[in-house]
């Protein structure tokens, strides 16, 4: 490298290195640009979902509700199916409102965290009675409702009546910490992510900025190898600046709930039917459908289980218990089950508390997934299928802006 020498008393000057002018700070866009930016990304490229109203459209604050119900802790992928047949068979909020819980646990049965559908139709009785069937405009009337908590409330203040307010679930977290390079970890840094996202709340627009919002973290700033030179925000995005996108965000370690164990018995019929019962109504997956099976606890013992299933030795006496376990993760908790068989004569009446469902109806009974495991351990073929082909879902094209 040839360097000019400077006049006597001068030190010489080095041309500037690649890269150095790479890791020059860029000057960062205000929210006016970051917004318009993103919303022009988005016109191009929303995806087409059955619940979003189309570009111009007012969106249906139940279809918003109900989707952004589904979808906590669950894909799109597996959402989908279940939103067109919630909506078929319950077309408004006073439809579901009117329906019995076990209407609604019957078709949720497979989607997971059984909560949300007991919240779900509560929520559309609250609507029915409180609010005349119509869902209220406003942040704190939404928050005020059964099942509904902040994100919910936000989301669908923005999307269905246009508040300025951004909605934040995982995907805006990532989008977010990653354009921030935000060091402080989750969630102990949700504050200062709420301010950063209330610092981009657009004058109009609220509810295409954050359905952008979700779409870009959903299909282009991905948790692993995020589709960068695609995407709006690439410059002013200090996480790709630095070079560890996927370093972001910054979280916690989780804590792992202690391992419980316990033991589900499955009686078949002569005639094919399986001993069933209803899980209490409040509770962990409260009233929905389970094989019998003891408490589930840390220090359960395979040895004593049928002295922990009172009644259960009248249907049949001789259980057989099945090799290997059904394992299965709650939120807060691991679940381990021993599975126990038995066969039992035709015509043999159901203890208290209990009943027969023919193996054709199995399908069509509330299930939690769990139950549906241990159904299959024991060779019974539980038809977990969701309720209808996933329809193909419209991304955004992956090519250069």
């Amino acid at each position: 490298m040839t360097v000019a020498v400077p006049p006597a008393g001068r030190k010489p000057r080095l041309p500037r290195t690649p890269s150095a002018a790479r890791l020059a700070p860029a000057r960062r866009p205000d929210a006016a640009a970051l917004t318009a930016a993103l919303l022009g990304w988005y016109d191009r490229h929303r995806r087409v979902l059955p619940w979003r109203a189309p570009a111009g459209v007012r969106a249906d604050p139940y279809a918003v509700w109900l989707s952004e119900i589904m979808l906590q802790q669950t894909t799109v992928k597996a959402v989908v199916p279940y939103f067109r047949t919630f909506t078929a068979a319950f077309p408004t909020v006073r439809d579901l409102a009117a329906a019995e819980l076990d209407s609604v646990l019957r078709l949720w049965a497979g989607l997971g965290y059984y909560a949300r559908a007991r919240n779900l139709h509560a929520c559309a009785r609250a609507v029915a009675e409180r609010h005349g069937g119509v869902f209220p405009g406003t942040v704190d009337a939404l928050r005020a409702l059964p099942g509904i908590g902040d994100y919910t409330a936000n989301a669908i203040a923005a999307i269905a009546f246009d508040v300025p307010v951004v909605p934040i679930d995982g995907n805006v977290e990532r989008v977010l910490t990653r354009l921030h390079a935000l060091e402080e970890e989750l969630p102990g840094g949700k504050p200062r992510l709420r301010a950063l996202a209330d610092a981009l709340e657009p004058a109009g627009r609220a509810g295409d900025f954050a359905q952008a919002l979700m779409d870009l973290g959903a299909t282009i700033c991905t948790p692993k190898s995020p589709a960068c030179v695609l995407c709006p925000w690439s410059e002013p995005c200090a996480a790709r600046r630095r070079g560890d996108p996927e370093g972001f965000p910054r979280k916690a370690p989780k804590k792992e709930g202690t391992l419980r164990r316990g033991a589900a018995f499955v009686a078949v019929r002569g005639d094919g039917a399986v001993l069933v019962r209803s899980r209490p109504e409040k509770g962990l997956l409260g009233g929905m459908t389970e094989v019998p099976t003891t408490a589930w606890s840390a220090d359960f013992s395979p040895q004593n289980a049928l002295d922990h299933a009172p009644g259960l030795d009248a249907v049949a006496p001789g259980w057989r218990r099945l090799p290997g376990v059904v394992t299965h993760v709650f939120t807060h908790f691991p679940l381990e089950l021993f599975v126990f068989v038995a066969a039992v004569p035709a015509g043999v009446d159901a203890p208290a508390g209990t009943r027969w469902v023919a193996q054709g109806d199995i399908a069509g009974e509330a299930f939690p997934n769990v139950m549906r495991k241990v159904l299959a351990h024991a060779g019974i073929d539980p038809k977990p299928a969701p309720p209808d082909p996933s329809p193909r879902i419209s991304k955004p094209k992956r090519s250069p802006r």
